[in-house]
């Protein structure tokens, strides 16, 4: 069993406009952030499709789109749109009291 989540500063809220993602670094890992509906989103930057980097693709009314084959997925919740059953693969995300996202990855 795994351990309580250690959450990683990686970035000022204020840096990640709202209906915006950007890719970051943690644990050696490329995570994207998204910030959408006043809530911030952790993802594995990969798509579950063909690992292609999904910083590459667009975000467009909630729905992020990869520039590869252009699959799309709901960013609040990580699900697959089409094709649906192909889900981003999430990790625990929040903002601390001093404003600053922080990513858990194992």
């Amino acid at each position: 069993m795994d351990g309580p989540s250690t959450f990683t500063p990686v970035l000022p809220l204020a840096e990640l406009r709202e209906r915006a993602m950007t890719a970051v670094m943690v644990g050696g890992r490329r995570v994207l952030l998204v910030h959408v509906g006043g809530e911030v989103r952790a993802y594995d930057n990969r798509c579950p499709h063909r690992a292609w980097p999904l910083e590459r693709g667009t975000l467009t009314d909630g729905v992020l789109t990869c520039a590869n084959h252009r699959y799309t997925f709901d960013v609040a919740t990580g699900r697959g749109i089409d094709p649906g059953g192909c889900d981003l693969v999430a990790y625990p995300c929040r903002v601390d009291d001093e404003g600053t996202i922080g990513v858990a990855v194992r």
